[in-house]
């Protein structure tokens, strides 16, 4: 199992109220320069919400909400110190409750 961390947000702060394209360019810029691979997704309304152990904190966000996943907990940080009004937290997956970390509920 590897363990994901998260930012949360509603899609209406994250694309209207943020610069949040600008800050995703800026830190897949920084990690192409640095020759990192990219380890975090971008998931719209994402279906780990839907396990039972995250149902208060679907609750506190505003939907359709997005969340930024990633296995580095240090970049996870630096977006919430970035964002400020996000939900940030981190979940294991697979397992039963949640066998995909990436997957979505958005109908497209």
């Amino acid at each position: 199992m590897t363990t994901y961390y998260y930012v949360l947000a509603s899609q209406r702060f994250l694309f209207e109220e943020e610069p949040f394209e600008e800050v995703l360019k800026e830190r897949t810029r920084y990690y192409h320069e640095n020759e990192k691979e990219i380890d975090f997704w971008l998931v719209k309304q994402p279906a780990f919400l839907e396990a039972s152990a995250m149902q208060n904190i679907k609750g506190k966000c505003p939907q359709p909400c997005a969340a930024v996943i990633s296995t580095n907990s240090q970049f996870i940080t630096w977006l919430k110190l970035r964002l400020e009004y996000v939900i940030t937290g981190e979940f294991q997956a697979p397992s039963e409750s949640i066998p995909d970390a990436l997957a979505s509920m958005a109908t497209v």
